[in-house]
């Protein structure tokens, strides 16, 4: 199983800063539901707004990506990476084709 944890830049700090311990516990816990899926469309505004919106109801939101749109791990960090910087959250955890985003709060 290929876990990925990421730490990440303080959007308003700039310093590195590492993700709270509480935060990846409830990221790596399977009861954590996907509510974002990405179809054959791909990350297009829409889904960007989604994930806006509910990480503005929540801490986390767990996406999930269809296998067809990023082929191997690289281009699917990059895309997750992309998602979390176009949507100001953190990308919390990378499991496969799923994601873990942080609003930060």
């Amino acid at each position: 199983m290929n876990v990925v944890i990421v730490k990440f830049v303080d959007r308003l700090e700039g310093d590195l800063m590492n993700i709270p311990n509480s935060i990846k516990r409830k990221a790596l816990d399977n009861s954590l539901e996907i509510t974002i899926r990405v179809g054959k469309q791909g990350v297009n505004e829409s889904v960007i707004d989604e994930l806006k919106q509910q990480l503005l109801k929540r801490k986390l939101v767990k996406m999930k990506i269809n296998q067809g749109i990023a082929s191997n791990n690289q281009e699917r960090k990059s895309l997750f990476e992309s998602v979390s910087n176009s949507s100001e959250s953190y990308l919390v955890l990378q499991r496969g084709n799923i994601a873990v985003f942080w609003s930060g709060e």
